[in-house]
């Protein structure tokens, strides 16, 4: 029994590989869309369900090796091996969800600094077409939980013109490596697509300015094209442009 224990835990590492292999392709295999989402999430699951079972037979050989002093053919290494791999592929989830702050929110898409009167697509919208989330905006409901969740998502307020923020505006949009759609200074409108780095999703923004008694008024909205919720993507990605476009025209 002891014997066929000890072959049992030889395939720790076997199966972080396996696991690492499985989620690569799942989260490649859509971002150059050869794999519809629903059958790469799946693969994804699967991959994770891998490292998990890897870590396991990974602890009982640790505990094989030293508490009971039994040696297996191969060293402590070859353990913490498979651990190391199966620790990343857990990681790629866990830095989605704890990163982003994904943890207990709500299973929203669309993410504004102005909940009453969101910014409008208009460059965007030919590159939604075939998107399964419309570029409509959800109503109070979406921006009741947003509120909820998110409620340091406000405007931003910038001394100078709109005309003059502008150019700043649209500088720190492609810093960041967004693709711009479109821009319109006399509108005070910029448009752009974001890129997630797992799995490729493209999430659409518009950036509006309008003029302020203090200066002008920065607005942005942040919408995925696929999925129900976002694990905080989209509201991590307008903290992120509020506060580099903040910074930057700070006196």
């Amino acid at each position: 029994m002891i014997n066929y224990m000890i072959k049992f835990l030889g395939f720790g590492v076997p199966l972080a590989i396996i696991a690492l292999i499985t989620t690569l392709i799942a989260a490649l295999g859509y971002r150059i869309r050869l794999v519809p989402l629903t059958p790469a999430f799946i693969t994804f699951g699967l991959g994770l369900l891998v490292a998990l079972t890897s870590i396991a037979i990974s602890l009982v050989g640790t505990i094989f090796v030293l508490v009971k002093g039994i040696r297996p053919g191969y060293g402590l290494s070859h353990i913490l091996l498979g651990m190391a791999i199966a620790g990343l592929v857990i990681a790629i989830p866990a830095s989605l969800l704890f990163t982003g702050g994904g943890q207990g929110l709500p299973a929203i898409h669309d993410i504004s600094t102005d909940i009453e009167d969101p910014p409008l697509f208009v460059d965007v919208l030919p590159l939604r077409a075939n998107a399964p989330n419309t570029a409509d905006y959800g109503g109070p409901e979406i921006g009741k939980l947003q509120r909820q969740a998110y409620p340091d998502i406000i405007p931003l307020i910038l001394a100078g013109a709109p005309e003059k923020v502008f150019d700043q505006a649209l500088a720190t949009a492609m810093e960041l490596g967004w693709v711009i759609a479109g821009s319109s200074r006399e509108d005070g409108r910029i448009e752009a697509t974001d890129t997630t780095f797992w799995f490729g999703f493209e999430d659409d923004v518009v950036v509006r300015l309008r003029p302020d008694e203090n200066g002008t008024r920065v607005d942005i909205r942040s919408v995925s094209r696929v999925g129900g919720g976002d694990v905080g993507t989209n509201s991590k990605r307008i903290r992120g442009y509020l506060a580099k476009l903040k910074d930057t025209l700070a006196p």
